[in-house]
């Protein structure tokens, strides 16, 4: 039997991306994510972790998925990448509702050191966000059918995640993992 192609989530949190990982767990992923959050030693360990990671899932969502996605293409050739996304306002408006003045050693990997929390870094977050987005784009210019971009915050579901991966549409509603803990952070 052939190995399905991975699947890796590359959107920022805050875009869906708990909401992702539980659809395709309903379309028969194993998926992981978000992972070493709060590991001190995230930049230096990141790499290795997400190599032991690939081998024991085959989908893969949140951190630090988003920050490795050109070390996973070249890893696993034929792997198909889905980039979360949300309008700006609203996204930094959930990460800072969500996370608050909480630092995390992922988000100083992200952001920047002393940028573990979003409250009072606002605009560094947003220029982050909005390059990473810009920078996924460019990379998979000429590779279209590799990328699927989503925004599952403003109601995109199976109809493109389906179609993307070869599965049939679920006869059930797209989920939506966070809506009850913080609605602007689905």
């Amino acid at each position: 039997m052939a190995q399905r192609a991975k699947v890796f989530g590359i959107g920022f949190h805050k875009t869906g991306t708990k909401s992702l990982g539980v659809a395709l767990q309903r379309l028969g992923y194993r998926v992981t994510g978000s992972n070493a959050v709060h590991d001190p030693d995230i930049a230096a360990r990141a790499l290795d972790l997400a190599c032991e990671l690939a081998g024991q899932f085959d989908a893969f969502q949140d951190n630090p998925w988003p920050l490795l996605y050109r070390e996973m293409d070249a890893r696993y050739p034929g792997s198909r990448f889905i980039l979360t996304t949300r309008p700006t306002g609203k996204w930094i408006r959930s990460v800072v509702h969500y996370f608050a003045d909480r630092h995390t050693p992922m988000r100083e990997w992200i952001y920047g050191a002393g940028r573990g929390c979003p409250i009072g870094n606002e605009d560094v977050y947003i220029a982050r966000y909005e390059r990473h987005n810009r920078e996924v784009r460019e990379y998979f210019t000429n590779r279209p059918a590799d990328l699927l971009e989503m925004a599952i915050t403003e109601g995109e579901g199976w109809e493109k995640l389906c179609p993307f991966l070869g599965h049939a549409i679920p006869p059930e509603p797209f989920p939506h993992a966070n809506r009850g803990e913080d609605r602007e952070s689905r």
